[in-house]
Formats: structure tokens, sequence, C-alpha cells
């Protein structure tokens, strides 16, 4: 898939990345330096889902949304950045398409500004993914 591996060859410091069906909760493709197990590939697509669309996140941006008087089914959570001891993880959105996540994982000594712009560059010249 182009998307995963733009994104491993131009995010900086990248080690995986992947592509999450919200809908079906599926990982679509996934491009890694390491050999992951199957059922570690299968929770990261399901943890994926929980951070964007789990329960308690859906209730935040319902409230969100009727506090600001927003009215379309858009979702509020567009990004999110994760650091665990050793990466950092980060989960975008597609604009065209929500149902698809990118997942990108660096090494946690990377640029987070440069992560951010690189990823969303790539993101935006996939487009229609």
């Amino acid at each position: 898939m182009m998307l995963v591996k733009n994104l491993r060859q131009e995010v900086p410091e990248c080690l995986a990345a992947g592509v999450v069906d919200m809908a079906t909760g599926m990982l679509l493709s996934v491009d890694t330096v390491d050999s992951h197990p199957p059922e570690v590939l299968d929770l990261l697509a399901a943890a994926t889902l929980d951070l964007f669309q789990g329960r308690t996140v859906v209730m935040i941006e319902d409230v969100f949304k009727e506090r600001r008087g927003v009215t379309s089914d858009q979702h509020y959570f567009q990004e999110i950045l994760v650091n665990s001891e050793n990466l950092t993880h980060l989960f975008l959105r597609n604009n065209t398409h929500e149902d698809i996540v990118a997942v990108v994982v660096c090494r946690r000594s990377v640029n987070v500004g440069m992560l951010f712009a690189q990823a969303r560059r790539v993101m935006k010249e996939q487009g229609e993914y």
C-alpha cells in the first residue's frame, strides 16, 4: 500500500507504519522494520479503534459538539500522539475518508514537529487514499 510505504520512507525515524479501517477495526496494511506476531498487530488495530471511537471518546466528542453547536457527524479528534518509554506513536485520521487512520511509530528521539509535518504532508499528498 502506497500510503504506508511513503510514511515509512518519509517520516523521520519511522520504525513502522500502518493503516486501520475504523469501520471494520481491521489493520489494512503494515510496514515495519521488525517482525511482530499477528496478535500484536490485531491489538494495534483494536487499540486504534478504542482511541478514536471508544465509548468514552465518542461521549466526549458529543459533549464538545453540543457545547459548540456543531451538528455535523464529523469526528472531533483527528490526531493523537502517544509517547511510550522508547517510542512515539502518531495516529492520524484521513481527511477525506474518516474511517481510515494511519499509524506511525518512531523512535522517541524523533523531532515531534517534523513527525507531524511529514506525516501530515504524506497524508495530504495521498489524498483519496
